[in-house]
């Protein structure tokens, strides 16, 4: 039926309906499709952004949990603690441990006997003879490094400028589980416990060292400087860090709502659904979550502590609303873009259209003229030049060509008349008889004639017309690819950022192959490292090689430490200055590397921190460099020193062995 009824359509009404179809269905449908795929296109870009804020965060804390577990373990196989121990008493055990927390980074460091008794701690608190339980079960042999929770009994011997820090009143949350605690009193810490052992390698006792997190507001904010550094999130989006203990908010750098903004939300507990999910079933949260007062892309990870209960939260994430913002401003552009384009082609297919049933239409409506006695009814000139505007110009050449043969015939007849009036009337039947069969033979010829010269526009006209029904779509869909390109580009372009670590070879690891070394031609390798630096500076570069001997080291691990060496020297003089490079051999052993300048030098708080890991001076530096530089030169059996120079200026001093064969290192 609905064909029935297409068929019985006019060409105009044919043509504007396949014109206008496509536009109508087919090209909103598909921007529908689009506005779909680009907002979950954005949705899935954003939680790839957070799971890889997270995998970052999550390694920091894995690291600062593993240089507590490393600290630890220095302290107690320490030399200086075994002679302490020696000793009677306990003061040359205070004072060591209060020695080993202030060049560390722990907040606590406690021993205990091997029955479970407090022998000394570092707040000062002398307690051998007292019992009392340790701060967490003991691993094998009395060591490991985990998350504990430290209930209030196990908090008195932390001291009490970590105790005030531990308690959280909890405040009103939205969307948090019901709950009728009124106070976080338990403390959430990083605990690691290492055995003491004797000369005979018994164990004697268990130091534990540690770092509180309740309140831990620097180290909080510095996970949040690393995942989230300035600029990283575009829109005026803004990042946050927390760590939760249970539910509650013990350390985070998320403000409060309301006219206590520029308080932190300590004391807040997450979401009923991240709880159940994160807390409940163990699984890794990673989608828009509602954090205190505003809708955050999160993820939250749980803290297991050494009995592999789940007793916190790490979380990273977001501020939503910029990017929903930025969606909805997609979602309009795209539309307005699609309208914008159906519009355009709407209007150039009906033209297109108007000129290919406007010649069909002044062609019907001369065939009409004729048929009703107009003999001078022509289409006429057509601005069209395709095989419609030909077609027209042949059908008047025909009708001409019929009007003149039509001519011939009236004369021809007038001629025949006349001589049949001439004939006798004898002949008169015959001559009736030859006029007809004549007029008929002429009719016959003409009528032949005509069929044949119509026939063949008819077929050309009905050719052209399924040619053209096949070929019309394709050619709407051509017109209108370069917007829908256009339309495709635009959508490209919002999507890393996540991004999409590690540039520092881990310390730990071997880099590569041993080899003897020619300390001068390594820093001529480094210099054309750091040459585009040198080259935008003022800086002069004086060069002293005296060295003589190869110390056996990675050749690419001696230029990583040396090119660290020299981009530091170079961000110490923004303004200009000099650069010292000497190489020269030490003794009969050693090859000594010097790197000077003549900036501001360095502080005296620094100095006694200058090689731990994290301390840096740089907004946008990681605090490793140097950390990672000595290490790499003490594992060849050499050492990396700094001092200021009496001038002004620092100056690095790498000292390497020149007598061990490269076996002997490539062991080590």
């Amino acid at each position: 039926m609905a064909l029935h009824r297409f068929s019985s359509l006019s060409i105009r009404n044919k043509l504007l309906a396949m014109v206008l179809l496509p536009l109508a269905g087919a090209l909103p449908l598909l921007g529908l499709l689009l506005l779909w795929w680009s907002g979950a296109a954005i949705d899935r870009l954003l939680i790839t952004k957070v799971r890889a804020d997270l995998a970052v965060a999550q390694g920091y804390f894995d690291r600062v949990l593993e240089q507590v577990g490393s600290s630890t373990a220095a302290i107690a196989e320490s030399y200086a603690l075994h002679l302490a121990l020696a000793q009677p008493g306990s003061a040359d055990a205070l004072a060591l441990l209060q020695r080993a927390k202030a060049r560390t980074q722990l907040d606590f460091i406690t021993l205990w006997t091997q029955d479970g008794r407090l022998r000394v701690s570092d707040s000062g608190i002398l307690a051998a003879d007292e019992p009392a339980p340790s701060l967490t079960p003991l691993g094998v042999d009395g060591n490991r490094t985990s998350v504990e929770v430290l209930e209030p009994g196990q908090q008195h011997r932390l001291g009490s400028a970590l105790r005030d820090r531990v308690s959280v009143p909890l405040l009103p949350t939205r969307n948090a589980a019901p709950s009728q605690r009124q106070r976080e009193d338990r403390a959430l810490v990083l605990l690691s416990t290492r055995a003491v052992r004797g000369p005979d390698g018994g164990v004697i006792g268990h130091l534990q060292g540690g770092v509180l997190l309740n309140r831990n507001l620097p180290f909080i904010d510095h996970i949040n400087e690393i995942v989230y550094p300035e600029g990283s999130l575009p829109f005026g989006s803004r990042g946050t860090a927390t760590l939760f203990l249970d539910d509650v908010r013990v350390s985070t750098n998320v403000r409060l709502f309301g006219p206590e903004r520029d308080q932190r939300a300590i004391g807040t507990r997450v979401s009923k659904a991240v709880r159940d999910a994160v807390l409940g079933q163990g699984k890794t949260w990673l989608d828009r979550a509602f954090v205190v007062d505003e809708w955050y892309v999160s993820a939250y990870e749980p803290l297991v502590d050494g009995a592999g209960r789940r007793v916190g939260m790490l979380y990273v994430g977001f501020l939503e609303r910029p990017f929903t913002l930025l969606r909805w401003a997609a979602l309009v552009s795209i539309g307005v873009i699609f309208f914008g384009v159906m519009i355009v082609a709407g209007v150039v297919s009906l033209r297109w259209a108007r000129a290919i049933f406007l010649p069909i239409e002044r062609m019907e409506a001369t065939m009409q003229g004729v048929e009703a006695g107009d003999q001078h009814a022509r289409v006429g000139a057509l601005d069209s030049r395709d095989e419609l505007g030909r077609l027209a110009g042949r059908l008047d050449r025909l009708l001409d060509a019929i009007d003149e043969k039509t001519v011939d015939l009236q004369r021809w007849n007038a001629e025949l008349d006349a001589k049949v009036a001439q004939r006798t009337a004898e002949l008169k039947e015959a001559q009736a008889h030859l006029s007809r069969s004549e007029k008929l033979a002429a009719v016959g010829q003409l009528t032949a004639s005509i069929a044949h010269e119509i026939n063949n526009p008819i077929a050309v006209i009905q050719g052209n017309l399924d040619l053209l029904r096949e070929l019309l779509p394709p050619e709407v869909a051509i017109q209108i690819n370069p917007e829908l390109k256009l339309a495709d580009e635009q959508v490209e372009r919002m999507r890393l950022i996540v991004t999409q670590l590690l540039q520092y070879a881990r310390p730990s690891e071997f880099a590569g192959y041993v080899t003897p070394v020619e300390p001068a031609r390594v820093v001529d390798d480094c210099m054309v490292l750091v040459g585009h630096m040198l080259a935008s500076s003022n800086i002069q570069v004086e060069r002293d090689d005296r060295a003589t001997r190869q110390p056996p080291i990675n050749r690419n691990e001696l230029q990583q430490v040396l090119v660290n060496l020299l981009v530091n020297a170079i961000h110490a003089m923004p303004q200009g200055g000099r650069l010292w490079i000497r190489t020269q051999d030490l003794g009969a052993d050693r090859v000594v590397i010097e790197v000077a300048d003549t900036g501001p030098g360095l502080e005296p708080a620094l100095m006694d921190e200058l090689f731990k890991p994290f301390v840096t001076r740089k907004k946008d530096g990681t605090g490793l460099g140097l950390w990672i530089s000595r290490s790499i030169v003490e594992r060849y059996g050499g050492g990396l020193t700094a001092a200021n120079r009496p001038g002004g200026g620092a100056v690095f001093r790498v000292e390497l062995r020149a007598d061990l064969p490269v076996a002997a290192v490539a062991k080590t």
